[in-house]
């Protein structure tokens, strides 16, 4: 079944999509969420609304979500399957449909260990290969997980996320086909810094034909600086940042490393954009959301397409 996705009918049309990211903030203010999402208005075609990323409670991606609807903005709803059953989250999904929204991103989420609430109890009635199986059950044959019948079914894009760096890496490929077949519609990927170990990936799944069944969008985050390069390769679990990439942003002064961290960045798009299965980019600027205009612009994807 067709959903009523934008981000659908430009993947549909052949354009190269570009999604960014939200995060919502850590009190009650509307006024951030809006401030954030207008920075993004005519250069992405949809912004991800993050679930209280690393275990770390912020406003509900649900009612950010609401709020990037009500400018006018495509937000894609991301959910976890750590803090809700299936009772609450296929509420929710209603809950987000009656509002609009109709893309949405299935994930397990963070273990709380990692957060600011150690001790809250994990739920993980589903994992995120169910929660997609879930949504296009919903979707496609009207019902809900119990089996019962739904008025008005939510017709959303179905997203998930992919670690192609993860070990063990011969599993990656074999990990998107399982999540292709629960019904996933897009992927965007863990950010890429190792292209040449994202190639190798990428050209496994043109090889078992996964690139034909799911539009695959990667994953980009600008480095700030030779610190949070560094953070990143040695304490980021799952991320592959090459010793050369610190080296050549430590190897600039600290003032133009931010600077140097963008320029690495647009060489990395340029490169993707020639490989096979590549379908879009989904620009993470972590509480950097003012730079993403720039990379959209520098990196020739404007102008976004009306559809």
């Amino acid at each position: 079944m067709k959903t009523e996705s934008v981000l659908e009918k430009i993947l549909a049309a052949g354009h190269l999509a570009v999604t960014s990211e939200c995060g919502p903030p850590r009190g009650a203010l509307p006024e951030k969420v809006k401030e954030k999402a207008e920075m993004l208005r005519g250069y992405v075609d949809a912004i991800n609304v993050t679930d209280n990323q690393t275990a770390v409670v912020r406003m509900s991606s649900l009612s950010a979500c609401i709020l990037i609807k009500q400018l006018g903005l495509d937000p894609i709803l991301q959910m976890v399957t750590r803090d809700r059953n299936r009772l609450a989250m296929q509420s929710d999904i209603l809950g987000a449909y009656a509002h609009g929204i109709n893309n949405m991103l299935c994930l397990s989420g963070d273990h709380p260990c990692f957060g600011d609430h150690p001790m809250a109890a994990n739920v993980y009635d589903l994992d995120s290969m169910q929660l997609i199986q879930v949504v296009r059950k919903m979707r496609d044959e009207g019902r809900f997980q119990g089996g019962d019948e739904i008025e008005n079914p939510p017709k959303m894009f179905i997203g998930a996320a992919a670690n192609p760096f993860a070990d063990p890496f011969e599993l990656r490929a074999i990990r998107l086909a399982k999540k292709v077949k629960a019904g996933v519609d897009f992927i965007q990927t863990q950010c890429i810094y190792n292209i040449d170990k994202f190639g190798k990936w990428m050209k496994e799944i043109c090889e078992r034909g996964l690139n034909e069944k799911v539009s695959i969008l990667a994953g980009i985050t600008p480095l700030k600086s030779a610190g949070m390069a560094n953070y990143m390769r040695n304490k980021v679990p799952g991320m592959d940042v090459p010793e050369e990439l610190v080296k050549r942003m430590a190897g600039v002064p600290k003032k133009d490393q931010a600077d140097e961290g963008i320029k690495i960045c647009l060489e990395t798009i340029e490169q993707l954009k020639t490989m096979e299965g590549i379908r879009g980019f989904h620009i993470m600027a972590i509480e950097w959301e003012q730079k993403v205009p720039e990379i959209v612009e520098r990196a020739g994807l404007l102008p976004r397409p009306q559809v």
